[in-house]
């Protein structure tokens, strides 16, 4: 071996590196991404769930026992109600994680201490989100010093068996949305420039917008087949419920679908090589599969890792994939979502097609 040969060829890929600024710059993002995202957004020590409070008591000891769940950093209360309705819409629609429920007749049961004095109803589609709650069963409670019974009844709502495909799958159908659409659109506009195709479409009368659309629109298709494929896999095999109606669950996944593919474009008109287009579309697959809360509870990440997240568009497929799917929620209940999934597909395609026509020019 002729280690000067070597050293020369070192030397000209590491100034062909060094030139290549994006992927220079992936080879330092990818493993800061990672570590931060690790080490700082992931934590399966979930505090701060978001709960609701049916107040049916409104005596002392229910307020005591209120203000006692505050402060016990395991939930966060955001509503004390007068009746359970309410608390019941507020879970389907994905805004609180548990209800604890006070009874009318508290003092009696804290006083004869015959049954349980209190119902805690928890979202158990989420398996983390179902342990750290049943840390409240011990609760200290008013007057109760050494109960003879269990103080808090736990009851477990739309996955009372603790199924964890109940709770990967509808996640699934986004992850692998995002996998295929956001890849094989980002390396749609890059693979017409490699092969010279776009000084033709620059000679057609095809304007920036129209070959955009042109190049998003036929993976909509597949898009629909694939969560189609994924659906009827996940009730055959896996026994997953659809407790909320289809339709709603084909709107939401053609609005995410948009999405993705938008990205995707968004992404292509960065990149000068398809290598280079999916390194940013696996660049993009990181933060959205750890931080959208299909791997991990949304709920235990940090204040900042949360804002991140809001800013990804899985984040809010997941919450109308499971709301529909699981807790049977409807479409108006979730539109905040769905305006958001919109809101980012305009956002990606105006830029995409902004940045496309500078690209021409």
């Amino acid at each position: 071996m002729n280690w000067q040969r070597l050293l020369a060829i070192i030397i000209k890929e590491l100034k062909q590196l060094r030139r290549d600024r994006l992927t220079a710059a992936m080879i330092l993002g990818i493993p800061t991404i990672q570590l931060l995202l690790f080490g700082f957004a992931i934590n399966m020590d979930v505090r701060h769930l978001a709960a609701a409070v049916v107040d049916e008591a409104g005596t002392r000891a229910s307020r005591q026992i209120i203000e006692t769940l505050a402060h016990s950093q395991v939930a966060d209360v955001r509503a004390v109600l007068p009746e359970a309705g309410a608390a019941d819409a507020m879970m389907r629609a994905g805004e609180i994680s548990m209800i604890l429920i006070i009874p009318r007749d508290l003092e009696r049961r804290l006083a004869t201490r015959d049954r349980e004095a209190l119902q805690l109803i928890v979202d158990a589609s989420d398996p983390t989100i179902q342990a750290a709650a049943r840390q409240l069963v011990v609760m200290p409670l008013p007057g109760v010093a050494a109960p003879r019974t269990a103080p808090v009844a736990v009851l477990n709502r739309y996955n009372p068996e603790r199924r964890s495909a109940i709770n990967t799958v509808p996640g699934l159908i986004g992850v692998i949305l995002t996998m295929t659409m956001t890849l094989f659109t980002a390396v749609a506009i890059v693979r017409e420039r490699e092969r010279g195709n776009i000084e033709m479409l620059i000679a057609t009368p095809v304007s920036s917008v129209e070959l955009i659309l042109g190049k998003v629109l036929p993976f909509v298709l597949i898009g629909i087949l694939q969560v189609t494929v994924v659906l009827s896999l996940g009730v055959l095999i896996f026994g997953v419920p659809i407790r909320g109606e289809l339709w709603a669950i084909y709107v939401s996944a053609l609005t995410y679908i948009f999405a993705a593919l938008s990205l995707g474009v968004f992404l292509s008109t960065f990149a000068s090589t398809q290598f280079q287009a999916m390194q940013m579309a696996f660049f993009t697959f990181l933060p959205q599969i750890l931080l959208s809360g299909f791997m991990f509870p949304f709920a235990g990440m940090p204040r900042a890792a949360q804002w991140i997240a809001e800013i990804l568009p899985l984040t809010h497929f997941i919450r109308l994939i499971r709301g529909i799917m699981l807790r049977a929620a409807e479409l108006p209940e979730l539109q905040r979502e769905i305006w958001i999934l919109l809101g980012f597909t305009m956002i990606m395609l105006s830029l995409a097609t902004l940045r496309f026509r500078k690209r021409l020019d």
